[in-house]
């Protein structure tokens, strides 16, 4: 008899931490969504589909403090202990990250509004690329952590260094343009900012690969940890 209620007080908080887990997985998809809206309405110098990203980051802002009290309320009922906490306090620190890459998807739109307020310019061949880096580290860090799998998020993980040499690429060539053209100095300072939200954006995934190995191995994932970190994974029973 205590045996099969032990039983059933595991199957419950193991269904706790997947829809704990789900939750997560489901904010860090609002999240990529927003930054592609946000793109694409700097693309489309399309001020209604910015003022619609700004305005959906409420919705961003309430999924992450329902995630929030759903761990202090499995911290206080539950009392974890081992992988177990490690899981719990990862999934506080990813949800916080995913709030933080919502605020810079924000940023991305608002900037884009004062964009539209000037003569267009083209967008450097260099934003879009790096935006896209950005969102495939989001989703790819995501499916790492919904299937507790540590080498992937290691992969995502090394993939910052690619994100950073990029950015840098686009800081020179907004350097250029505004050396060239005095004219497109404020565009171009806008548009610096947004290579660096982006920039950010993609240490905010990185974060995440982190915690998802920390939650799996109970180590920070460094150069040397990740040497030994195949086929490195965590299945809850």
């Amino acid at each position: 008899m205590i045996t099969g209620t032990r039983e059933h007080i595991v199957r419950s908080y193991d269904a706790e931490l997947t829809r704990l887990t789900g939750e997560i997985v489901s904010m860090g998809a609002s999240a990529g969504m927003q930054l592609d809206r946000a793109m694409q309405a700097l693309a489309a110098r399309d001020d209604v589909a910015a003022q619609q990203v700004i305005a959906a980051d409420d919705v961003l802002d309430a999924q992450e403090r329902r995630i929030s009290a759903d761990v202090l309320r499995l911290l206080a009922l539950r009392q974890p202990f081992a992988s177990d906490l490690r899981e719990v306090l990862a999934a506080l620190r990813i949800a916080a990250d995913i709030e933080r890459i919502g605020d810079y998807a924000v940023n991305i739109a608002r900037r884009s509004l004062v964009l539209n307020q000037s003569a267009p310019v083209p967008l450097v061949t260099g934003l879009p690329a790096l935006a896209h880096l950005a969102g495939d580290m989001l989703r790819d860090v995501l499916e790492a952590y919904q299937a507790h799998d540590a080498r992937a998020a290691r992969l995502v993980w090394e993939r910052d260094d690619v994100l950073d040499r990029r950015y840098g690429g686009l800081f020179r060539e907004l350097l250029t343009y505004m050396m060239e053209d005095p004219h497109s100095i404020t565009a171009c300072s806008h548009l610096l900012f947004i290579a660096k939200h982006l920039e950010r954006i993609g240490d905010h995934a990185t974060n995440v690969a982190e915690n998802v190995w920390f939650a799996a191995c109970g180590s920070a994932l460094t150069a040397q940890e990740g040497r030994h970190a195949h086929g490195v994974r965590v299945d809850r029973a």
